[in-house]
């Protein structure tokens, strides 16, 4: 009878693979949603996605510390000092480009500071950070990927429709870069490279992490098209 650990890992798919198979409906959700549709044909109100940079620059602010914690723990040196420069770029996408969308959209990044972390935002950001820190490396892997990868098959996607609004227009031209496209790969290559060095049942609870996060970005954006705000 094979055990679990001696399964021999060649036969199986990539991870990455297994992964984004998970989330195909999940992506396809997303896709279809009226936010991101608005964004293509320039209908999408701004105050939907005033929501969305306030609500974005939260979460960036976590994500660059879930980064930080896959520094931490990652394998080699050039993985530490990947995710380290990922945290950093993080970091300064919140700073800098949603504070030039504030300025576009009439505000300022120190409004977008005060005001309140929404429902999905708090939900997202503390399962990320909890996953990231109380989980393995490939845990933590997992839940942070969607952010990475979604959003650069999403750039991909509408970079090829873009937008008659100049200012969706710079937010679809920022995510279909072939900069970002180059980190993501380099995360999605990561990723099989732990997996495959993980037993069948590490790679199970990691998918479920994947699918997770990956339930919480539809949720993010369907939160920005709803003005979302805590109901008490």
């Amino acid at each position: 009878m094979t055990s679990e650990s001696t399964v021999p890992h060649a036969i199986r798919r990539p991870f990455s693979e297994e992964l984004w198979d998970a989330i195909v409906p999940t992506y396809k959700a997303i896709l279809e949603h009226p936010f991101i549709t608005g964004l293509v044909d320039g209908t999408l109100p701004r105050d939907a996605f005033r929501h969305f940079v306030v609500q974005d620059s939260h979460y960036l602010r976590d994500y660059a510390r879930a980064l930080a914690l896959c520094a931490a723990k990652a394998p080699t040196e050039d993985d530490v000092r990947a995710f380290a420069s990922d945290a950093v770029g993080a970091i300064a996408a919140e700073q800098d480009m949603h504070g030039a969308f504030m300025a576009d959209l009439g505000g300022s990044a120190e409004q977008a500071a005060a005001a309140p972390v929404g429902p999905t935002t708090r939900a997202y950001t503390s399962y990320l950070l909890a996953t990231v820190y109380g989980g393995s490396f490939l845990d933590g892997l997992a839940a942070v990927l969607p952010c990475y990868w979604i959003y650069a098959r999403v750039g991909e996607e509408l970079l090829e429709r873009s937008s008659p609004d100049p200012l969706y227009r710079r937010w679809i031209a920022a995510y279909g870069d072939e900069a970002f496209q180059s980190v993501v790969r380099r995360v999605v290559a990561l990723t099989d490279r732990a997996g495959d060095e993980a037993t069948d049942g590490q790679r199970s609870r990691a998918r479920d992490h994947f699918v997770t996060t990956s339930r919480y970005e539809w949720m993010f954006w369907d939160a920005a098209w709803r003005r979302e705000a805590w109901p008490v």
